[in-house]
């Protein structure tokens, strides 16, 4: 099956013969669903806070991670070709400037409320083209080139987190800069050096460098901070095959095999490499201006506040059952602990003291993480649930809806009663009770992967993902699921996203805290 080029090919990503064939294996068997039981709720899983918890919370958080090292993870690969979709159909002829539909014609119509006008305007005057004639004219082709392409903003070749999203009177803002004002309010260390890592795509390194270099200096003088900005690609190692419809490997005309990313699951391998006590993660483009960035800030210490009260109680609880002597009474109160408040139901219950001892050291020796669920008001995004584990014990799980075999009316119920979804914003313990980090590659379930049907230059690949970073990645961690309010959750999917009121600065200022 594999030529002497493939196998050097294998070997120069980093992986192995065995990977590949467990991989091919992983196509023709499929992947098993997720055994859902019950949607997670507010007061059956997921945890509400009242405004008083909320409010010491924060102001306890300060003290709880004076000692701790903080970073503030964020994935941020992802180019913005999805963003501009519409107007990449547009540039290549797809959809004809006659037949313009709401969404194009909705950019068009407010272009100049856009944080990038100004320089879209610039690079269109230096090209011998007036906005406001190619506007009054319809020339709406010239001004989506531009937008997309060099000799103008060549947005459609260029990453999400180094796109102008808000614009602040006479400057504007990227994702990476408000990532950047966000990790000063709650990811400071000690030394007032702030900690901020982003996985990236080799091929945008040197842009990302750049806009450090052009904007460390400022925001190090004016916050009086010191930053510490890292970055990570994801690993070629990672990669998994493409095959055909018929389940052997697919090649490009070359002939070479297809190698493709393993989405977002491969990541895991980078928040391995994150030597921090805690860790917070949250997508690129979940970003949002000044004036509404206070709730942001408030339930980020809340998450962080929850995940170091959790961990003192595993802590706590671990270091008893060290002890040969522990009580009966003891042991029972630690088992109440896990039932109850880390949400770990066993299917039996252990037949000895031994038994249970051993149970109960393994149910709380692991990484945990604190997630923020909000409402789901009909946005994709994987949802919170109790499932069955291999164990047979029962916990808390981010599931996708691919995980679910929603041809099961059972399941289907369950996940139609689901009432809250995952918008990736996580609290990460990474470290046990002697202070030695996990090994976040032994908590993995290899069997929460995605199968999924893709093209490539016109033909039907079948595609594989690795299991999801805050899906199967994650999935035997401790898991703590608090609500968190909507505002929180204002991402950028495509670039008609940042017309909404959250992204515009002008917009009447309004801090409520809105859970509904």
């Amino acid at each position: 099956m594999f030529t002497e080029k493939d196998l050097n090919d294998i070997k120069e990503k980093g992986l192995t013969i065995a990977a590949i064939e467990r991989q091919l294996v992983n196509f023709e068997r499929g992947f098993p669903f997720f055994n859902i039981v019950k949607p997670a709720t507010p007061n059956n899983g997921i945890i509400q806070l009242p405004v008083e918890a909320v409010n010491k919370l924060v102001d306890e958080y300060p003290l709880k991670v004076s000692e701790k090292t903080i970073v503030k993870f964020t994935p941020a690969s992802g180019a913005a070709t999805r963003m501009f979709k519409k107007l990449h159909e547009l540039n290549r002829g797809i959809i004809n400037v006659e037949d313009l539909d709401s969404e194009l014609l909705e950019i068009f119509d407010n272009i100049d409320k856009f944080a990038f006008y100004e320089e879209l305007k610039s690079k269109l005057n230096e090209n011998g083209y007036a906005i406001d004639d190619a506007l009054k004219n319809k020339d709406y082709l010239t001004i989506a080139k531009f937008i997309l392409d060099k000799p103008g903003l060549n947005y459609g070749n260029l990453p999400k987190g180094l796109l102008k999203f808000h614009q602040y009177g006479d400057y504007s803002r990227t994702p990476f800069e408000e990532h950047i004002i966000e990790g000063i309010e709650y990811c400071q260390n000690g030394d007032r050096k702030v900690k901020l890592h982003f996985t990236i795509s080799p091929e945008h390194h040197e842009a990302f460098e750049n806009h450090l270099n052009e904007t460390k200096a400022y925001y190090e003088s004016e916050f009086n901070i010191k930053l510490d900005i890292s970055f990570s690609y994801q690993k070629p190692s990672t990669d998994t095959i493409a095959v055909e419809p018929d389940l052997t490997p697919f090649r490009e005309d070359s002939g070479e095999i297809l190698f493709r990313p393993g989405g977002h699951g491969a990541l895991i391998e980078n928040l391995n490499e994150t030597d921090a006590d805690l860790v917070f993660i949250k997508n690129i483009d979940n970003v949002v201006p000044d004036h509404l960035k206070e709730t942001t800030y408030t339930y980020k210490k809340v998450l962080g506040s929850v995940l170091v009260d959790y961990q003192n109680k595993i802590f706590s609880a671990l270091k008893k059952l060290e002890n040969e002597n522990i009580s009966d009474n003891e042991l029972d109160e630690i088992n109440t602990f896990v039932e109850e408040q880390l949400y770990v139901h066993p299917y039996d219950k252990a037949e000895n003291k031994e038994e249970l001892i051993a149970y109960l050291k393994q149910k709380l020796d692991r990484p945990l993480r604190v997630c923020g669920m909000v409402k789901n008001l009909g946005e994709p995004g994987g949802g919170p649930f109790w499932a069955i584990n291999a164990d047979e014990s029962v916990s808390l799980h981010i599931v996708e809806s691919a995980q679910i075999d929603l041809n099961n009316p059972v399941k289907k119920n369950i996940f139609s009663e689901s009432t809250h979804f995952n918008p990736v914003d996580i609290a990460c313990g990474l470290k046990n009770y002697k202070g030695e980090k996990y090994d976040l590659l032994n908590h993995i379930d290899h069997n929460a992967g995605f199968i999924t049907k893709k093209s490539r230059n016109g033909r039907e690949i079948i595609a594989q993902e690795l299991p999801g970073l805050w899906n199967g990645a994650m999935s035997d961690w401790n898991t703590i699921f608090v609500e968190v309010p909507l505002i929180t959750f204002n991402p950028v999917k495509t670039v008609n996203y940042l017309l909404r009121d959250q992204h515009q600065i002008n917009q009447k200022k309004n801090t409520m805290v809105e859970f509904a």
